[in-house]
């Protein structure tokens, strides 16, 4: 099953970092969050990944050009020539194809231009800047169990404001808001059959509303709730908080061994 990620936004929210390269390519720990995504899958044996590109494209495919000599040990001999010699082979098994899906396209619209390489299949899907620990083997068999169309992970984020209990202009109590407080969002990790393209109408399609909504209508989404760890990297205090995760060694969404 090949997946899809969607790496293509602005990422005005987090302009800090997304200036000059793709939100999906800031680093952590020196690894862009988008290799972080990818081992995810890779352990739960997912290696063949189509890359929604479009704002700063080039810097996704120069990355991907360039990392087996970057994950290698190598000796460069220009005596006779330029003559390589690969010692140690340390990069993944992956299959990466990275498409240009346009600078303006939305989400929808991006999804339908990949279909030529997904082909007639189920596909995963989610966004390339946010971890989580879901057990995507689970999530794998609870979508085959049902049969519909769409499965979309359901989590509970950490609210960011504080709670405040009011009697009329009274303060009454003060608390920091917790998954209690908060419903269920869209966690990305999707697992789709091939019939989603037909919902998408081309490049103005935004996923999350025509085609998902559609799908909810037609009784075709289906979700998949994970009480775990989950965090999107939306602003640069996102982004601090996963760099400070990996730093103390608890990372959540490090499910992979060194």
């Amino acid at each position: 099953m090949k997946v899809v990620l969607l790496a293509g936004g602005f990422g005005t929210r987090i302009s800090e970092e997304s200036q000059s390269r793709p939100k999906p390519m800031i680093e952590i720990d020196g690894k862009p969050i988008l290799w972080h995504i990818m081992k995810t899958y890779l352990h739960y044996g997912f290696n063949e990944f189509i890359i929604c590109a479009g704002y700063r494209q080039e810097y996704i495919k120069n990355y991907f050009a360039h990392y087996f000599l970057q994950t290698s040990d190598i000796t460069f001999d220009f005596r006779n020539g330029n003559h390589r010699d690969i010692h140690a082979d340390h990069s993944e098994p992956w299959k990466v194809t990275v498409v240009d899906t346009g600078l303006n396209t939305m989400t929808g619209g991006r999804i339908k231009r990949i279909a030529p390489y997904v082909g007639n299949e189920p596909f995963m899907l989610t966004y390339g800047d946010g971890v989580c620990d879901v057990p995507i083997d689970k999530l794998v068999e609870f979508h085959k169990s049902h049969g519909k169309m769409c499965t979309m992970t359901a989590v509970k984020p950490e609210g960011r404001f504080g709670i405040l209990d009011l009697d009329g202009d009274n303060i009454k109590s003060f608390r920091e808001k917790s998954q209690i407080d908060v419903g269920y969002i869209n966690g990305g990790y999707m697992v789709l059959q091939p019939e989603i393209f037909d919902y998408i109408e081309g490049d103005d399609t935004t996923f999350e509303r025509e085609p998902l909504e559609r799908a909810a209508d037609e009784g075709q989404l289906m979700a998949y709730r994970h009480k775990g760890f989950w965090q999107c990297m939306d602003t640069l205090r996102d982004h601090q908080k996963l760099e400070k995760l990996w730093k103390s060694g608890q990372a959540p969404w490090k499910v992979w061994e060194d």
